[in-house]
């Protein structure tokens, strides 16, 4: 018999022989910060009930914004459910449907609110592409234009964390996802308050409630006022890579998505856990 030989090549590799379940090992590779794929993409969410559900009077003028500011930035914006994802929870949680079915359906009405804010920024080439597009494919369409529009729902789906009845992760936490996944420069969610307030500015207590400007996300974990977005979204941010900071702003004043775009103060601003290079 000829002699053979092994000439296979073989990268080291500091994981090869580790199990991936022990942090103290895995730390060291894993917790090297990661590539920005696209670290010119503003991200801006928004909100299903607070912007989307008001109809025309809330949703035109922020389309003349973003029209307008399409030519300063490269956008993903993002758009969540309003009170139609509500009536379906309701629905479905007398059906005993489990939390992932729920945020599958959720998810939906989120889609359907990216499809009309996309349709009134047809003219300017935008487009609403699905999750699959925006993972793989978002920077040959950005490319084409300067904005594209998708769900801010995360996709979890039917995988979605069985710890609530409730899918826990809803819009603004799948918006900072996919914005620190993507390494994007900055996350801005547009809600119809100013930002973080001390208690429900809407509430029966409102007149007593104190705008919070600046804040961090350990300090929101522990907050037990209403929040105007997800809870699960200051725990999210205490593992950022890249996202430093998100800011709140109030898309019912005009102007105030142009200046948080623009670097400015205009709202409340949460630190996240991640930090400089």
């Amino acid at each position: 018999m000829p002699e053979t030989s092994n000439d296979i090549k073989h990268l080291a590799s500091p994981l090869a022989r580790q199990t991936l379940l022990d942090g103290g090992l895995t730390r060291p590779v894993a917790g090297v910060r990661p590539i920005r794929l696209l670290p010119w993409l503003q991200v801006v969410k928004i909100g299903g009930r607070s912007i989307m559900d008001r109809g025309a009077e809330a949703i035109l003028p922020i389309v003349d914004e973003l029209r307008k500011l399409l030519p300063e930035h490269r956008l993903l914006i993002l758009t969540g459910a309003g009170i139609r994802a509500r009536h379906v929870y309701s629905v479905g949680l007398d059906l005993g449907l489990p939390v992932g079915s729920l945020a599958s359906l959720a998810a939906r009405e989120a889609g359907q609110n990216g499809h009309i804010l996309a349709a009134l920024l047809a003219s300017e080439g935008v487009s609403y592409v699905e999750h699959p597009t925006i993972a793989n494919q978002l920077a040959i369409h950005l490319s084409a234009a300067r904005a594209v529009v998708g769900s801010a729902f995360p996709p979890y789906h039917h995988h979605e964390f069985p710890t609530s009845r409730i899918p826990p992760h809803r819009a603004d936490t799948g918006a900072f996802l996919l914005a620190d996944a993507l390494g994007a420069a900055g996350l801005t969610i547009v809600e119809d308050v100013d930002g973080v307030y001390s208690t429900d500015p809407k509430g029966a207590d409102g007149e007593q409630a104190q705008f919070i400007p600046e804040t961090d996300a350990a300090d929101l974990v522990k907050f037990e006022s209403p929040l105007p977005f997800d809870r699960a979204l200051p725990e999210v941010m205490a593992n950022a890579r890249h996202i430093e900071r998100v800011q709140i702003v109030n898309g019912l004043v005009p102007g105030r998505l142009t200046a948080a775009l623009r670097g400015e103060h205009v709202g409340t601003i949460i630190h996240t856990g991640a930090r400089p290079v």
